[in-house]
């Protein structure tokens, strides 16, 4: 990885972590301190996450990080859903007998913890596999173009949930039957049960967004 691309990448997770907040303003030295990189870096970086609107230039107040307004969401999500179903019926018949019946292994056994319980480990591990299977269908494809675009967009889903609707641990069974009710479509092998199984999934998580 180049310098440019290590710096992006520490860049992003210092967002999701929530060590930089959305809205915030920061300097091209802050960012330096932020993310331990050499200022050429972060210079490079800059234009990269310009481009995939992680920040915005303000003159005379420096760089800031993007806000989770209205227009961001409807976007963002509505790039995930045009993706996500075009990749779901490739999935539905490249993905193996073996592949889905572990899906639904690990899916029933986080529903069966959730049921006793939710941890904060348990509610990371839940809310992993979630974006897992997500990056999976989209992988399946084969479309590195593709595959870049769609994990851009999900750094802005992410960041709008760790705003206010990151999975809540209330969320976790829920979301694990939404999974499970997808993965059911994904075994009967048709593209057509498959997409509406993922429409229904994807229409209560953006539900779950616009209720904030």
């Amino acid at each position: 990885m180049t310098l440019r691309d290590q710096a992006y990448d520490t860049f992003t997770e210092q967002l999701l972590n929530r060590e930089i907040s959305l809205g915030q303003f920061v300097s091209q030295r802050e960012l330096v301190k932020l993310t331990g990189m050499p200022l050429g870096a972060i210079r490079e970086m800059i234009p990269r996450l310009e481009a995939d609107g992680l920040i915005r230039p303000v003159p005379n107040r420096g760089l800031q990080i993007m806000q989770a307004d209205l227009g961001i969401i409807r976007n963002a999500f509505q790039l995930r859903s045009v993706l996500e179903r075009e990749a779901v019926r490739t999935f539905v018949t490249v993905a193996s007998d073996a592949e889905l019946a572990e899906l639904r292994e690990r899916h029933l056994a986080i529903r069966a913890e959730a049921a006793g319980g939710v941890t904060p480990e348990l509610l990371a591990r839940a809310q992993q596999m979630d974006w897992n299977m997500h990056d999976r269908m989209i992988d399946a494809l084969g479309n590195d173009l593709i595959s870049s675009i769609y994990r851009t967009n999900s750094i802005k889903i992410r960041l709008i949930r760790n705003e206010d609707t990151r999975m809540l641990p209330e969320l976790v069974v829920s979301v694990m039957d939404e999974h499970l009710a997808l993965i059911d479509a994904l075994e009967t092998r048709d593209p057509d049960k498959a997409e509406a199984a993922l429409n229904a999934h994807l229409d209560s998580a953006i539900q779950r967004v616009v209720r904030i």
